[in-house]
């Protein structure tokens, strides 16, 4: 609040406030459904930081807490057992997104915040937050799936090709059969990884 005053007479008022990014309402609905508790992390006094999240629906907040004082607040979360993601774009930012177990930077952030975190969103919008945990799910169950086909075709493959089955069957894997099963194997995780080219969220 700035006021103006003249002879001793107030003459105006001007009252300056922080505009909320755009879809930040339907981004933290998105974080919920998704079971992610949010927070804000503000040097503003807590009526102003409850007024914020009230009208954007964020379940907790730090208000009145200085710069400096942003990566102790983020330890102190990560202390009681949470994993924290914060995302900023400024410089006083930059330590709490190194503290952070995943520190995510706003394009138009300052430099520092962008070399600091480490995912940084080009486009600068709330509801790529959403998109990009998504993407990293989906990225870890191909993994995982890929995994388990390559240890699924081994110890399958190993055994028979060091002729376990010869005592019993007195059959040994021909090398041409071998050869081909360890493409196979290769080109069923190649494919099941260019699936991801499908995408959308």
């Amino acid at each position: 609040m700035i006021i103006l005053a003249q002879n001793n007479e107030i003459t105006e008022l001007i009252g300056i406030a922080d505009t909320l990014m755009p879809n930040s309402k339907e981004a933290i609905k998105h974080l919920h459904q998704m079971g992610i508790r949010t927070a804000i992390i503000t040097g503003d006094n807590e009526r102003v930081g409850k007024a914020i999240a009230k009208e954007v629906g964020i379940d907790e907040v730090l208000a009145e807490i200085l710069p400096q004082e942003k990566a102790a607040k983020i330890k102190n979360l990560q202390e009681k057992g949470n994993v924290v993601a914060m995302i900023g774009d400024g410089i006083n930012d930059a330590p709490a997104l190194a503290q952070a177990n995943l520190g995510i930077a706003l394009g138009s952030g300052t430099d520092i915040a962008m070399e600091t975190g480490e995912l940084v969103l080009i486009k600068n919008g709330l509801l790529d937050v959403i998109t990009a945990i998504d993407l990293s799910k989906y990225t870890l169950r191909k993994i995982k799936q890929n995994l388990f086909w390559a240890f699924f075709y081994n110890s399958i493959g190993i055994p028979v090709a060091t002729g376990i089955l010869y005592p019993l069957t007195g059959w040994l894997l021909n090398p041409a059969i071998a050869a081909a099963a360890m493409a196979f194997s290769s080109v069923s995780v190649v494919l099941n990884s260019l699936l991801m080219k499908g995408y959308k969220k």
